[in-house]
């Protein structure tokens, strides 16, 4: 006697984790000169957009009173390497239930790449497909001899941003959404690149090949010497140059932006500074208002002479040939100035011991037997004869020719006067 399995053991329920807001209608037929394509609509719809990974979650309980063994296969129009499963196993107890994820990827280029564009279909391009999930089960693992199957669409969108500032009515409507993007693409790329104009015009950020524009709106000459970023620099702050030219604080900015080195405004003394530029006022000879005297020097005064000096951080910092460009183009036409370059000091030397070599050990002490004293007993102290200082050598003589440090010699006669 046979007994016929009417009941269904499986029940089977698919979650999209992406659902479209709109889908094509139902009965939709989009004409072609060649052929004409029909779209429905699924209600296990599942939206994918372009380099955007979503998954389909697919939950499968077992209604029977025995062990079942599953195993699932996907197909349908969409390219094989859009979607992989996933599986918990392939056993389901009795009364339980399993999850199995469907995962599905779009490559991002979809919409750009002239693959996508079936040799078949030269009009346009596929967004919607089709699938379906067979169930091949049975309560032995090399027999799965019953089937079920469900099935599923699968809709490639682009985001469309536009959606978000109309009524949610629009959002209904798939049509509306695909249109719209077709602006979004066209404006987009204008409107980020307003967003960035900024960037362009900052000498800091912009392109190396407006650097030489850039140059031009503030009259900077560009000198292919100069590193890049240092002309990035001089760029920014031309305006700023010329309005300090011929003083302290423009020729320190100026030396400051090309060399690198630190202003050091905190620092009260101007000696002290990386970049110290020193002048020295004096009056020098005036006559009718000096006296002759021991500090009386005629010619000794350098009127309108400053001194710069620059302490280089690192050997072979500055140019110095760059650096008196600099300074002949800011001074003042009757100025003259000295430069001084300061090299930093060397490391100082690594003691023996740190620098991978042992350290040389102490000399190990002596053990020179002890003197023996008269009474022949060894290490006992010597007479107080031979405790005594040493007594001092006579000084040699003095050389022939030369006077006797210790003879005091005879005063030297006066000079005689000139005058009469």
């Amino acid at each position: 006697m046979t007994q016929a399995h009417d009941r269904k053991l499986l029940t089977v329920q698919i979650t999209p984790m992406r659902v479209p807001e709109a889908v094509p209608l139902a009965g939709l037929m989009v004409n072609g000169p060649d052929e004409s394509v029909a779209v429905s609509a699924r209600s296990n719809g599942l939206l994918l957009h372009p380099g955007e990974p979503s998954e389909m979650v697919v939950q499968i309980k077992n209604l029977g009173k025995r062990p079942i063994w599953l195993n699932l296969r996907v197909e349908g129009d969409f390219p094989v390497d859009w979607y992989r499963i996933g599986m918990e196993g392939n056993q389901i107890a009795p009364g339980h239930q399993m999850e199995a994820v469907i995962y599905f990827q779009v490559p991002a280029s979809y919409f750009e790449d002239q693959k996508a564009l079936t040799p078949k279909k030269k009009r346009h391009l596929d967004l919607d497909f089709q699938g379906r999930i067979y169930f091949f089960y049975g309560i032995n693992a090399l027999e799965l001899d019953q089937v079920e199957l469900e099935e599923f669409s699968v809709h490639v969108r682009a985001h469309s941003l536009y959606l978000n500032y109309l009524p949610a009515l629009y959002r209904e409507v798939d049509f509306i959404g695909r249109f719209l993007k077709i602006f979004e693409e066209t404006f987009e790329p204008a409107f980020h690149g307003l967003e960035g104009m900024w960037a362009n015009l900052d000498p800091l950020t912009a392109p190396r090949a407006l650097l030489p524009f850039l140059a031009y709106w503030v009259s900077w000459p560009m000198d292919a010497r100069w590193e890049l970023p240092q002309q990035r620099r001089l760029i920014k702050r031309a305006v700023e140059i010329y309005r300090w030219r011929g003083t302290r604080k423009g020729l320190r900015l100026y030396l400051h932006l090309y060399t690198g080195l630190p202003l050091d405004d905190q620092l009260p003394e101007e000696a002290a500074k990386h970049i110290a530029i020193t002048d020295h006022f004096g009056r020098g000879f005036v006559l009718g208002g000096e006296r002759l005297g021991q500090g009386t020097v005629l010619g000794g005064g350098r009127p309108f002479h400053f001194v710069v000096r620059l302490r280089e951080e690192r050997p072979g910092q500055i140019d110095e040939r760059l650096v008196r460009l600099i300074i002949e183009q800011e001074r003042p036409a009757f100025c003259t100035y000295d430069l001084y370059i300061e090299s930093p000091p060397p490391p100082p030397a690594t003691p023996p011991g740190q620098a991978g070599q042992a350290a040389p050990s102490p000399p190990a002490p002596s053990r020179r037997p002890a003197p023996a004293t008269p009474n022949g007993r060894p290490g006992a102290p010597p007479p107080k004869s031979a405790q005594g200082t040493p007594k001092p050598l006579p000084p040699k003589p003095p050389a022939p020719g030369q006077p006797d440090p210790k003879r005091p010699e005879p005063p030297s006669a006066p000079l005689e006067s000139s005058s009469p």
